[in-house]
This record gives C-alpha cells, sequence and structure tokens, in this order.
C-alpha cells in the first residue's frame, strides 16, 4: 500500500514537473518574440551601393563657325616679277622689242653663214680697229685698251648687265690675274679666230669674232671643234652644249669701226 501511494506521488510530481517546464519555455519563447519586432519580406530594405560619381569634366564652349580662320588658299600659278618664258624676258640693256646684238640668235633651221678668215675682207673701219685691239692685247698692258674702249654712251660694252665701275678696273678684275693679262689673251685669242656678218644690210649689222657666235654647237665639224678648244675648255664646250651656242667671250664690231662690245655670258 505504502508501495502504491509513494509510485502515485513520484508519478504525479514527474508530471507537474512536466508542466512546469513546458510552461517555462512557452512563456519564454513569448517573450523573445515580443522582443524582435516581425519583419515582412515587403518591409525589408536591401543595402543599396551608392552610385558611383562622375568626376566633374569642365567643357570649354566651341567657337563659333565663323570665327575659325580658313587656311589661305593654294595658288596654282603662283605671282612672279621675273618673266615666265624666254620670249617675254626682255635683255637688261634692251629696249622692249629691240634685239640685243650681244646674245647669239641661233635658228638651227637657217642655212649658215659664211665663216670668213680673210681679214683682207673686211670693211677698212672694221679691219683697223680689229688690228689696234689685237696690237694693244700684245702689250700686255690693260691701260692701252681705255682709249679704244672710249667713254659716254658709245663706249664699247663690256658687261651684258650694264657697267657702273671704271671699266679697265673691271677688266683687271675679269682676269685671273691682277694685271689683266689673261683676259689680253683670251682677247687676242678670240679675234685669231674666224669672223662672221651678222645682220647684213640693217642697223644692227656687225662682224663677230669668233665665228662659233653664230653656229649652232652641234652643227660644228671636226676641225671646227678643235678651233672652238683653242679658247675654251672641253668643259665649258659641255656647259655650253645646254644652251645650244657660244656663251664665252665675243667681239663685234660695226661695219664703220666702232667696237661694239667684248661680252660673255648668255
Amino acid at each position: 500500500m505504502t508501495s502504491r501511494m509513494n509510485a502515485a506521488r513520484s508519478s504525479r510530481e514527474r508530471r507537474i514537473a512536466g508542466w512546469l517546464l513546458a510552461a517555462s519555455t512557452t512563456l519564454m519563447l513569448g517573450v523573445t518574440a515580443a522582443a524582435t519586432p516581425a519583419w515582412s519580406l515587403s518591409e525589408i530594405k536591401r543595402e543599396e551601393a551608392p552610385a558611383p560619381q562622375e568626376e566633374a569634366i569642365e567643357k570649354e564652349p566651341l567657337p563659333p563657325v565663323n570665327s575659325v580662320p580658313l587656311p589661305d588658299p593654294i595658288q596654282t600659278n603662283p605671282p612672279s616679277d621675273e618673266p615666265t618664258s624666254p620670249e617675254e624676258a626682255e635683255p637688261d640693256d634692251a629696249e622692249p622689242g629691240e634685239r640685243n646684238v650681244t646674245r647669239p640668235e641661233i635658228d638651227p633651221d637657217a642655212p649658215l653663214p659664211e665663216v670668213v678668215y680673210d681679214l683682207e675682207s673686211l670693211p677698212e673701219p672694221v679691219k683697223r680697229m680689229r688690228q689696234l685691239i689685237v696690237d694693244a692685247a700684245r702689250k700686255g698692258d690693260i691701260e692701252a685698251l681705255r682709249p679704244l674702249i672710249g667713254t659716254g654712251d658709245s663706249s664699247t660694252q663690256l658687261s651684258l648687265g650694264g657697267l657702273d665701275s671704271d671699266p679697265i678696273e673691271f677688266l683687271r678684275e675679269l682676269s685671273g690675274d691682277k694685271e689683266g693679262h689673261e683676259i689680253l689673251a683670251i682677247l687676242e685669242e678670240v679675234l685669231s679666230a674666224g669672223y662672221v656678218r651678222v645682220d647684213i644690210g640693217t642697223e644692227n649689222e656687225l662682224y663677230v669674232w669668233p665665228y662659233f657666235f653664230a653656229i649652232p654647237l652641234d652643227k660644228l665639224d671636226s676641225r671646227q671643234r678643235v678651233e672652238l678648244f683653242k679658247i675654251v675648255t672641253a668643259g665649258d664646250y659641255e656647259d655650253m652644249k645646254t644652251y645650244g651656242a657660244y656663251i664665252f667671250y665675243r667681239v663685234g664690231i660695226t661695219p664703220d669701226g666702232h667696237w661694239s662690245f667684248f661680252v660673255a655670258g648668255d
């Protein structure tokens, strides 16, 4: 009896303890639920990363179209003070339309002029002036040419571009030596060659030495080229072939015996 009563008491106590434990657990869950607020999914805000900030770029306004300078137009034919063709170029010492008798004008299709070596065929005034020049050159004194050159507008032309200095000093400066002996030797050698008569019957008629002045270089025969090399070098000859004409020193004397020119160049 006693044992049964003890067993019943013990069973009752175990049930009471289980109820108390269950109540205590329920109470604790309620308190926790009350302390923690309930959130719905729609109320939970996601953490958004801050939007990247663009670096401020200072932009300069573009200039108006009309203010932009345009490049200069391309000139296909730039202006020039120089003549554009040989026909437009006038000699420095000749009036427009007037031929410069010191420069060779050779028509390659024209008949070749007669080359003359006979000095007795020259008009007396021409023959006399030629001999005076040769005699002065042979003296070896360049001053001996001064009275033959003359002065003023009728003086002998010694430069294609005109001359402002003393003519004898000019010739001395042209010479390879300070005494002017080289230029005297050239002058004598030129007057020892054959000659031609040009512009016959006109106011420009002249007797010109050497005859190469009036003959195309490519029409010189072997004998004539030998005569040419007495006056110029082979290098000079090759250079002159570019022009097609003899452009070394030449002498012109008018029919009345005036020493017209002693020049070189083109």
